[in-house]
């Protein structure tokens, strides 16, 4: 089954032909990080041109790569949410244009269940497992029954990691995004140079805006030629090992023998180490599927694909249904 999908959730454009949810065919992204760069963070706006201006020649180029044409492909799928609602409308509303006009079934995804599914991507994994799903948007812990199963057991009471992540990179004063920035600074620095506190918080849910909030206080005490690769890689020291406490933890109390992660964050090499490290066996997406992409909206939709789906009513959203603790992938998409 061969799958066309696009992602517009919010700064990259991203589609894909991805074949029986498994096997990638052609993986594209155009990145907006230059056009975001000057104002720190995405600007709504700017990414709705951005996806505008390249949505079109994408999809052309990318069954162009694929040496296909649209007529050979089975199904559609798009990322309705969560994300930027006037981004995710541009994918949206043109995956929508195409299936009508071509008679293809579409096929709407939820952007988290996406990120699970990177992991199934050019890998033989099978669930059930215990996700770690960890990005600029969101962190949760993820107990995954079938493919098309799951719960969602923790979350981001506030912050989510990746968030965490850009913020301190910015009070470091490093360009956006700061994750990657911050993650080359620690490098060379001292994991025990300073002293930050973990949020406590029950179970397996996260808060990191108290440890965002301790950075910031703490610079502004330290004379200006502190030590930026010290900070740098304790607070990612400090932001790893809460992650991997917590996904053991899960994973141990469910009997879950695999830990699997995803999303931005899972790019972090100082958190994949430490993963590997463990008792478990750990299964990471190739680090082009970590962050968004079509790719995984392509594997998505196919393990959707016996989910029905209305044309008609369905649509995008903006929020994260974690917070009403969604109990499967076919309630998240719809």
């Amino acid at each position: 089954m061969l799958i066309l999908a696009i992602e517009t959730s919010c700064d990259d454009t991203g589609c894909a032909i991805v074949e029986d949810g498994r096997k990638v065919i052609v993986n594209n992204i155009v990145s907006q990080i230059e056009k975001h760069q000057e104002f720190g963070g995405v600007k709504p706006s700017v990414a709705k041109q951005a996806h505008l201006d390249v949505i079109d020649k994408l999809i052309e180029q990318t069954l162009k790569d694929a040496n296909l044409t649209i007529e050979k492909i089975d199904a559609i799928a798009v990322t309705l949410g969560p994300g930027l609602v006037i981004s995710l409308l541009v994918g949206f509303n043109k995956a929508k244009e195409l299936a009508k006009k071509y008679n293809k079934k579409l096929i709407g995804v939820n952007h988290l269940f996406g990120h699970i599914c990177s992991n199934y991507l050019e890998s033989d994994l099978e669930p059930p497992f215990t996700c770690l799903l960890a990005s600029g948007g969101h962190t949760q812990v993820i107990n995954v029954k079938t493919f098309t199963d799951y719960e969602i057991i923790g979350t981001s009471l506030d912050d989510a990691c990746g968030e965490a992540f850009d913020k301190v990179g910015r009070l470091l004063g490093l360009p956006y995004p700061g994750g990657p920035h911050l993650e080359t600074l620690a490098i060379n620095g001292n994991i025990k140079a300073f002293e930050l506190p973990i949020g406590k918080v029950g179970n397996y849910d996260f808060s990191f805006s108290g440890l965002k909030t301790a950075v910031l206080r703490l610079i502004e005490k330290l004379p200006p030629d502190y030590n930026k690769s010290d900070l740098a890689a304790t607070f990612q020291d400090n932001v790893t090992n809460t992650l991997l406490k917590k996904v053991c933890k899960a994973a141990k109390d469910h009997n879950s023998n695999k830990i699997v992660i995803a999303g931005g964050v899972s790019a972090n090499k100082t958190l994949r180490k430490k993963l590997m490290d463990t008792e478990f066996q750990v299964f990471m997406p190739g680090l082009k599927y970590c962050t968004d992409n079509a790719a995984m909206i392509g594997s998505a939709g196919y393990f959707l694909r016996d989910i029905p789906q209305d044309l008609e009513t369905m649509d995008v959203f903006a929020r994260d249904p974690s917070s009403i603790k969604l109990k499967t992938a076919s309630r998240a998409a719809l």
